[in-house]
C-alpha cells in the first residue's frame, strides 16, 4: 500500500513538473532579445485567404518549442549541465573549449583547415579583389583588404583537446600567401598575434575581439594609409559583456564577459537615424577631420567603428551585399576598406560588386577552343544590365581563369563570381561562375554575346 502511494506521488509529482512550462505559458512569456534572434508567432488555423491552414499543428509545435514558460532558464541549465559536467554544448552552433572559452561551430572547418578553397577559388577570390583595387585607383581612391581572424585561428589553446588540426593551408593562409608584395592586405591576424597585451585581444563567450583588438586593428589600418590613430584614452576593465555565444547556450544569465573601456571623448557624429551597430548602414562625420571612407564590413566591424569615424571627416560604415562600389570617385570616398571575417572568405567569389565591368582593349591568347556549356542569366539592375552565369569545365585549364563577356566589338571582364540566389542555387558553391555590370547605356544584348576564358596557359575557350 505505502509503495502504491509513493509511486502515486511520484507521478503526480513529475506530472506536475511537465505541465509547469504549460501552464505557466500565458503568465510567462519568453524574451527574444534573450537568445538575439525573433521567435515565431502563434499560428492561425485559417490564413489570411480564409483557407484552412494545413501546417497549423507543425507550426504549433515550433511556436510552444519557442514560448513555453521558463524557456530560458531551462536552456540555460541544460547549457550549464552539459558544459560543466561533460564539456559539450547543446547547441550545433557553439563549442564549449576548456577554461569557460566558447568558440563559434562554423569556424570548425577553417580550424581543422578541411573543406578549403580550391587553388582556383583562390585565385578567383585574388582577380575579384585585385579588380576592385583597380578601380578604386582609376577613382582616386586608397582601397585595403583585411581579414578579421576566427577566434580559434588567434587563441587555439582553449579549443577541446579533440579538435586536432590538419597540416593542410587554411583559407587565410591560401588567400594571404596568393597577394603580390604591393597589394594592399591588412594580415589582422599577425596583428593580433603581435599585439602585446596582458588581457586576450577576444572576448571569452563571444565570437568576436573586444575594443582593444578593434583598437589594434584600427591602428594597422591607419598605418597603412600613411594617417594619425584615433587616441586611446585610458583603458579600464569591466565584466559587463553579454557573449553572443553565451546567449545561445546560457541566455538568463546575466552579462559577465569581459569588455574593455575608453575613457576618450569620442567627437564624431551620426547622420540621419543611428539605431545600433548592426544596423546595416551607418554614417558619420568629425569636425576638423577630412577624408571620405567608406568601409564594407561584417560585425567585426561594430567595435573598430568609433575608432575609425574618430579620423575621418565623413565616412559610411555598410553591410550591404553586394558591395555598392559604383559611387567611389568623384565626390565620393577617397578611401575604401573591405573587411570579412575569416569563416566567410568563400563569400568572395559569389557576389559582384556593383560596379561598370572594366574594359580590355584587347584579348591576348595562344590558341582558342569552342565550348557551348554555358548558362547564362540576365537581369535590370538601376542603370545597370547584370549578367551572371555559370560556365562547364571544358571553359577551363589550370587555377587561374578570367572570363570577359564580348559583345558590340567590347571586351568586358567579369568578375569570377558564382551568384548563388539568382541562379536558384542557395547555398551551393562553384569555382566557375561569372557575373559583372554592364551601363544600360551601352547598348549590350544580353541575348547576343560571346563569353571568353583565358586560362594561365594562354590558352582560351569561346562561347561561340
Amino acid at each position: 500500500m505505502k509503495k502504491n502511494i509513493l509511486y502515486k506521488i511520484y507521478s503526480a509529482v513529475f506530472i506536475g513538473i511537465c505541465l509547469v512550462p504549460s501552464a505557466f505559458m500565458p503568465f510567462v512569456k519568453s524574451d527574444a532579445s534573450d537568445e538575439k534572434r525573433r521567435l515565431s508567432d502563434a499560428p492561425k488555423i485559417k490564413d489570411d485567404n480564409g483557407n484552412i491552414n494545413f501546417e497549423y499543428f507543425d507550426e504549433f509545435e515550433t511556436y510552444f518549442s519557442e514560448h513555453f514558460a521558463f524557456r530560458q532558464q531551462l536552456v540555460t541549465l541544460d547549457g550549464r549541465l552539459k558544459s560543466t559536467v561533460f564539456g559539450t554544448s547543446p547547441n550545433d552552433d557553439v563549442i564549449v573549449g576548456k577554461n569557460g572559452w566558447l568558440y563559434y561551430g562554423e569556424t570548425v572547418n577553417d580550424f581543422l583547415n578541411i573543406d578549403t578553397l580550391s587553388d582556383r577559388g583562390v585565385n578567383n577570390i585574388k582577380n575579384n579583389l585585385e579588380m576592385m583595387n583597380n578601380y578604386c585607383e582609376q577613382n582616386n581612391a586608397r582601397f585595403i583588404f583585411t581579414i578579421a581572424p576566427n577566434k580559434n585561428s588567434v587563441y587555439p589553446e582553449y579549443m577541446p583537446f579533440n579538435y586536432s588540426p590538419t597540416e593542410n593551408k587554411g583559407n587565410y593562409e591560401k588567400l594571404s600567401e596568393s597577394f603580390e608584395d604591393d597589394f594592399p592586405f591588412c594580415d589582422m591576424k599577425e596583428v593580433i598575434l603581435n599585439t602585446e597585451s596582458n588581457i586576450p585581444l577576444y572576448h571569452k563567450k563571444d565570437t568576436h575581439w573586444n575594443n582593444l583588438g578593434a583598437y589594434a586593428g584600427h591602428a594597422r589600418l591607419l598605418e597603412m594609409l600613411g594617417r594619425e590613430k584615433c587616441p586611446s584614452g585610458n583603458w579600464t576593465i569591466r565584466n559587463d559583456h553579454q557573449g553572443d555565444l553565451a546567449d545561445m547556450i546560457y541566455p538568463s544569465e546575466k552579462p559577465d564577459d569581459m569588455q574593455i573601456y575608453s575613457d576618450y571623448e569620442y567627437k564624431y557624429q551620426y547622420l540621419g537615424h543611428f539605431r545600433a551597430f548592426d544596423d546595416m548602414s551607418i554614417k558619420t562625420f568629425c569636425e576638423g577631420k577630412n577624408g571620405n571612407l567608406l568601409m564594407y564590413r561584417d560585425s567585426y566591424g561594430e567595435a573598430i567603428l568609433p575608432f575609425m569615424a574618430e579620423c575621418f571627416g565623413s565616412a559610411e560604415f555598410t553591410r550591404t551585399v553586394p558591395y555598392r562600389m559604383d559611387g567611389i570617385g568623384e565626390n565620393g570616398a577617397d578611401t575604401v576598406i573591405l573587411e570579412i571575417v575569416e569563416r566567410n572568405i568563400p563569400d568572395l567569389q559569389k557576389y559582384a560588386p556593383v560596379m561598370p565591368a572594366p574594359i580590355e582593349e584587347s584579348l591576348k591568347f595562344k590558341n582558342l577552343e569552342v565550348c557551348h556549356d554555358v548558362t547564362v542569366k540576365y537581369e535590370k539592375n538601376g542603370k545597370y544590365i547584370h549578367i551572371f552565369g555559370e560556365l562547364g569545365k571544358d571553359f577551363f585549364s589550370g587555377s587561374n581563369t578570367k572570363i570577359f563577356i564580348t559583345a558590340n566589338g567590347i571586351n568586358y571582364m567579369a568578375f569570377n563570381a558564382f551568384e548563388d540566389k539568382l541562379l536558384e542555387h542557395e547555398g551551393e558553391t562553384s569555382d566557375n561562375g561569372f557575373s559583372l555590370y554592364i551601363s544600360e547605356d551601352s547598348g549590350v544584348n544580353p541575348e547576343n554575346i560571346t563569353i571568353i576564358t583565358i586560362n594561365d596557359d594562354g590558352s582560351a575557350v569561346s562561347s561561340q
